[in-house]
């Protein structure tokens, strides 16, 4: 349900547009002058603005450029008597979106209010698909540990050394990765990634280096695998301590002679792959359980960057939260929401045994829930454990 804002000092107004719009399925808020409107649209997220002109304390004028300054995405129709059409006009000119005249003419409204909707889904999606689309995510963090994976990376990724990256889940083993790509000659290649833990054990050989038509019973047709996708990239492999034991032995054939072969092929294909895998697992130890190959670990682990859980660099929380209330806020199309310093000070000190991706995921459920700034009682409400 769409909100909208209805900021006149004529009362009548104020209600007539109020019930016609609340009857059309729309929330509505309102504020008799400007000032009241500023202090409501500065807390509040709303979808559209129906402003008057002439008020007192602060006309729509000066409405408009004050919450221009809060929140420029929000669509603001300005409404004026026809004495004030000229001032209407330089209101569109300064960022209004539209002007109606006084009274409002009901279909016009509706269509100008349906419009002003469009325009706002618009934007907000425009700068999620931006956001996708641009560049790799941003490394966040200055302590020591972040600090040596991003020299590491500036040294290693020029290179076409092989990089095994380590961690616990959630750490962020996938964004190193695609730096190592992104800093890399072969950046304007494909990066190619594979899940390990996600592939069935029988068809993970499948995935990794395709197959011909016919050589299993669902081959129905030609296959090309992930090895071939990524020639002139990069490859990387997620979880591969879950990888089957034979599909590490052709995994480490690749990686010795540049070749791979297609399930049910007999023909030798040449691949120019760089190979970068992930793990959360302890590899030496899966040696020595005879479920990974130490011929594989040491082909791999030319270069080993470990990522440090998010408890073992607590100086860095704080800049995270940070990043991710802007990002969040890009995504739901609103004002970047404020978070109390006690708010911070417990998540800061707060145990994250799901690390960066938990992290993520507790400031969405602050953003959505909280009201206003996040609080102390927010965090006590919708993160701590229930005692």
């Amino acid at each position: 349900m769409a909100s909208i804002l209805i900021i006149d000092d004529e009362k009548a107004i104020r209600k007539t547009l109020s019930e016609i719009l609340s009857y059309e399925g729309y929330k509505i808020d309102e504020a008799a002058d400007g000032e009241e409107g500023l202090k409501k649209f500065s807390a509040t997220t709303y979808d559209v603005v129906l402003c008057d002109i002439k008020m007192p304390k602060v006309d729509g004028i000066e409405f408009l450029e004050k919450a221009r300054l809060v929140n420029p995405d929000v669509p603001i129709i300005v409404i004026s008597g026809h004495g004030n059409i000229e001032t209407a006009v330089e209101a569109v000119k300064k960022g209004a979106f539209d002007y109606i005249s006084k009274p409002p003419d009901l279909n016009r409204m509706l269509i100008t209010l349906r419009n002003a909707l469009d325009k706002q889904s618009l934007v907000t999606e425009t700068k999620v698909l931006k956001r996708k689309a641009g560049k790799v995510q941003e490394m966040i963090g200055e302590s020591g540990q972040i600090k040596k994976i991003k020299d590491t990376i500036e040294k290693v990724a020029p290179t076409d050394a092989r990089v095994l990256i380590t961690g616990e889940n959630g750490v962020g083993k996938e964004l190193v990765a695609r730096w190592i790509h992104e800093k890399s000659s072969r950046n304007s290649g494909p990066m190619v990634e594979v899940n390990c833990a996600a592939i069935p054990s029988e068809l993970i050989e499948s995935e990794l280096f395709g197959h011909e038509k016919g050589s299993f019973t669902s081959a129905i047709k030609q296959r090309i695998g992930k090895f071939e996708q990524a020639s002139g990239g990069t490859l990387f492999l997620d979880e591969i301590g879950d990888m089957s034991l034979s599909a590490q032995a052709k995994v480490l054939r690749a990686l010795q002679e540049g070749k791979i072969t297609r399930v049910g092929a007999d023909k030798d294909i040449q691949v120019d792959v760089r190979v970068v895998a992930a793990t959360n697992k302890d590899l030496l130890k899966e040696v020595d359980e005879k479920n990974f190959r130490l011929d594989l670990y040491h082909r791999l682990g030319v270069i080993i960057v470990h990522v440090p859980s998010l408890n073992e660099r607590r100086d860095d929380i704080p800049a995270l939260i940070d990043y991710y209330l802007e990002m969040i806020a890009v995504e739901y199309g609103q004002p970047k929401k404020a978070i109390d310093k006690n708010a911070l000070d417990i998540l800061t000190e707060y145990n994250w045994t799901g690390n960066i991706r938990e992290l993520r995921n507790v400031v969405e459920r602050l953003v959505i829930l909280s009201t206003k700034n996040i609080t102390l009682e927010d965090v006590e409400s919708y993160v701590l454990p229930k005692k």
